[in-house]
């Protein structure tokens, strides 16, 4: 028989729909039953002009990095719209933060110089020097309003870097009362968030009450330090931190925090 260490919880899963399929396939083989509410939607940018105008140049660049999975598609879509091809990218060096994103590109035959083993710009820099970066021009694809603190560093060792958004992330629009009551009755025992974004969108959600009061009972599970943080500068606390800031990180957190559960019942 095989083991549902999730089984009855009641867990909330808040990323875009489209990327919620892995993450609630894994809670529902593992017992848990999903709430999907999705706080970010994943659209194209306003224009073209500055991403196209990068990729028209990409053998002038030393670097390419890719903070988030969500750039490839639209860099490998729009990379065939100018009319390039990944052997334009083979004198590149290729840095890809998370294990997502350097699968995916992998996949689409990427061969890459750097995945840092942790996953958050902190830790590509980390894997960097100003030394070996001072002159470097970087090509940094991501969404609007990303986190500047990766070009910022790498502009203050002496790099040229061009940041291009390659997608934007907003807060959709639809009826959430069905989970407010839900967590108001105190039914739901996690809510998951994998990012900032599905963070303060959550929040904007719930018409900016602090984060404490909208969940209730409910623990806050989170993918990462990055994400705990802005949990808390919004009012909560993350009870659940996933050890690798993976999906896979977070499933393994919130088995360990039931049956720690199960333990001190």
């Amino acid at each position: 028989m095989v083991a549902q260490p999730l089984a009855g919880r009641k867990i909330v899963v808040t990323r875009a729909r489209k990327q919620a399929g892995s993450l609630s396939a894994r809670i529902e083989a593992l017992g848990g039953e999903v709430i999907e509410l999705p706080t970010i939607e994943i659209l194209p940018p306003t224009d073209f002009v500055a991403f196209d105008g990068a990729l028209v140049r990409i053998e002038s660049f030393d670097w390419l990095i890719f903070t988030s999975v969500n750039s490839i598609e639209p860099f490998l879509a729009r990379l065939a719209h100018v009319g390039k091809t990944l052997r334009d990218l083979q004198k590149l060096k290729i840095a890809a933060v998370g294990s997502a994103t350097a699968e995916r590109l992998t996949a689409a035959g990427v061969s890459l110089t750097l995945v840092p083993t942790r996953y958050q710009a902190e830790g590509l820099l980390e894997s960097l020097d100003a030394e070996s970066m001072r002159g470097k021009r970087v090509l940094i694809p991501q969404a609007a309003r990303a986190r500047d603190i990766l070009p910022q560093t790498l502009r203050s060792w002496g790099a040229e870097v061009e940041v291009v958004e390659a997608y934007r992330t907003v807060a959709p629009v639809f009826d959430n009362s069905a989970v407010k009551e839900r967590l108001l009755r105190g039914e739901i025992d996690v809510v998951t968030f994998t990012s900032s974004s599905t963070v303060s969108n959550f929040v904007q959600l719930f018409g900016g009450a602090q984060m404490a009061t909208i969940v209730g009972t409910a623990a806050i599970a989170g993918i990462g330090p990055i994400t705990a943080k802005t949990v808390a500068e919004l009012g909560g606390k993350v009870a659940i931190q996933a050890h690798q800031s993976t999906v896979d990180g977070l499933i393994e957190a919130l088995i360990e925090y039931f049956a720690g559960a199960q333990k001190n019942n």
